[in-house]
């Protein structure tokens, strides 16, 4: 004689607590085959009801391997290269970081958002590349629902276009940056600077920096480094005895860094020394309260 079906109900809801996606559903199964099989009356009704909880699980199974694209933060910030189609994207990120990605004069060559790393002043900043969008992101159309959850985890975005292409792409992907509701710090790079310039970006977004830059051109790629640094919005201080810099928010002061090496060391400062921009000479003596600026380099005194 089987248990009452609001008993057995109870126990399969139980069973279920805490399962997900290929376990719910293996549960699941395994509750139908212990089921008994009538046709209809209570124990009918409660295997629909298991069998369209199954059905449920499936859906939404496929709607997270479908959606789910996450990309996992590193390095002390991330920067979304976002850019229409064949606008250079890929070939930027191998310049600025070496990795290998491929690549070609034709739109949708990149179909995944790809990471990589590069080194600005010693600080490890982390780059991906969003695929390019195209209108209709926001509602999902090419897949780009995804895209712009990447985009919306990024701290600032680096649009990307052709100098030589036509305004209104890039444009295009701008409007549906916004119709998502997605505000970062920006700055747009101008690639392919060789064949054209970005007079014409300048004069149609004068709200954002443009830096040219063409992958053949090493000094163009350094200059692009050093603004997706002042993107971060982060400030490097690095240590008269060390190599890779502390990376901090400003305002940030004496203690602040003194506090980041490590909490003992902030309690024992009483001040540093300091070379670079916020020193009035090199060597400079100040207080633990002293603004250090990006690129200083300290001594700490206690």
């Amino acid at each position: 004689m089987p248990m009452p079906h609001r008993t057995f109900k109870q126990v399969i809801k139980r069973r279920l607590v805490g399962k997900e996606g290929a376990e719910r559903a293996r549960e699941l199964r395994a509750v139908l085959a212990e089921l008994p099989n009538y046709r209809n009356g209570p124990y009918a009704d409660l295997r629909k009801w298991v069998t369209a909880e199954l059905e449920a699980s499936r859906l939404r199974s496929k709607v997270v391997r479908r959606d789910s694209i996450a990309v996992r933060h590193e390095g002390a910030a991330q920067i979304a290269l976002v850019g229409p189609p064949n606008a250079g994207k890929s070939s930027l990120l191998q310049a600025l970081s070496n990795i290998q990605i491929k690549t070609g004069a034709y739109a949708f060559t990149t179909t995944r958002p790809v990471p990589a790393l590069t080194r600005v002043g010693g600080v490890l900043v982390q780059l991906v590349e969003i695929p390019g969008l195209i209108e209709g992101a926001p509602a999902g159309r090419g897949g780009a629902r995804p895209l712009l959850g990447v985009l919306r985890n990024a701290d600032a975005i680096l649009f990307c276009h052709d100098a030589d292409a036509p305004i209104e792409q890039l444009q295009a992907v701008m409007d549906e940056v916004t119709e998502a509701g997605i505000e970062r710090p920006a700055v747009i790079a101008a690639t392919k600077s060789d064949e054209a310039d970005g007079a014409a970006l300048r004069a149609t977004f004068p709200e954002y920096q443009v830096v040219e830059v063409s992958v053949l051109d090493d000094a163009s790629v350094e200059r692009l480094r050093e603004a997706i640094w002042q993107l971060t919005g982060l400030m490097r201080v690095y240590l008269r005895d060390g190599e890779d810099p502390i990376v901090l928010h400003p305002p940030a002061t004496v203690l602040d860094v003194a506090d980041a090496i490590h909490h003992d060391l902030g309690v024992r400062c009483t001040g540093a020394r300091v070379w670079g921009p916020s020193a009035h000479f090199d060597g400079q003596q100040v207080g633990r309260a002293h603004l250090l600026e990006d690129r200083d380099t300290v001594e700490i005194l206690g």
